[in-house]
């Protein structure tokens, strides 16, 4: 079999899966990025294609969530400015900080958060927009909040989408489904930024990066018609599942089952 075609085999199918747990309560790059280097693809190719792939899929899913009524832009736009700058700072900041700290505090805070949300059921159940928050304080809160999970995208990264949502949810009283929509922008703007870092240093098998894209973009509108159509139920239930899988990863690096 062509090369090219068993990577795209193995590739097209995960990216497409990926793309839908993305759109519907992030952490999609806790499958693609394995489906990449499973297939071979060297690091550096794997990381810079995965990143144009997600942003352009990441971009349709924002676009549907924006249609839909489910992005606040108030939150959403200063968020996205927060996190271009944490995720910047955060890069910096990993030549400082062991990762390995880093992942074990993860570790710990994972079953936490999966504790909390099994217990509190009603947690961004309702339909609402913001908490009873002034314009000012509503940018500042959703900027800080931006800059935190940004500075944890650039020092680990896979989740990050799905501690978006649980930030605004649990700051602003979002629910789930809005939450998502807003998570949406905040990640878009660091995609973009790291895509374009890629793109210059030629870290992009664009051969690969077309079908993957095709697959990621279908994967990413079908979650996030999954999640328009199911509400904040079913975006709680996705969460839970990239919270185990970020679990499990976690482990595998910690006792170095994988790089």
């Amino acid at each position: 079999m062509n090369e090219f075609l068993r990577t795209c085999l193995l590739v097209c199918p995960l990216v497409f899966l990926a793309g839908f747990v993305d759109s519907v309560a992030g952490g999609g790059g806790i499958i693609s990025i394995p489906a990449y280097l499973i297939a071979g693809v060297p690091t550096y190719q794997a990381l810079g294609t995965n990143k144009l792939v997600n942003m352009i899929g990441t971009g349709a899913s924002s676009v549907r969530y924006f249609r839909g009524g489910k992005v606040i832009l108030k939150i959403a736009l200063p968020a996205a400015a927060g996190s271009l700058a944490g995720s910047l700072l955060g890069t910096n900041l990993a030549l400082l900080i062991p990762e390995r700290i880093l992942k074990l505090v993860l570790l710990v805070l994972l079953p936490v958060i999966a504790l909390f949300l099994i217990r509190q059921k009603s947690f961004g159940a309702e339909e609402g927009e913001t908490g009873d928050f002034e314009p000012r304080r509503t940018v500042l809160l959703a900027l800080l909040i931006g800059l935190g999970i940004g500075l944890y995208d650039g020092l680990i990264g896979p989740g990050t989408g799905t501690f978006f949502i649980m930030a605004f949810t649990a700051v602003f009283r979002t629910d789930l489904l809005r939450s998502s929509g807003c998570a949406k922008i905040a990640n878009l703007s660091s995609n973009i930024m790291s895509a374009v870092v890629y793109m210059m240093a030629g870290k992009i098998w664009y051969l690969l990066a077309i079908p993957a894209v095709i697959f990621n973009v279908a994967g990413n509108l079908t979650g996030t018609r999954y999640a328009l159509k199911g509400g904040s139920k079913n975006v709680r239930k996705v969460m839970f599942l990239v919270l185990g899988l970020l679990f499990v990863r976690v482990i595998l690096e910690l006792t170095g089952a994988v790089g």
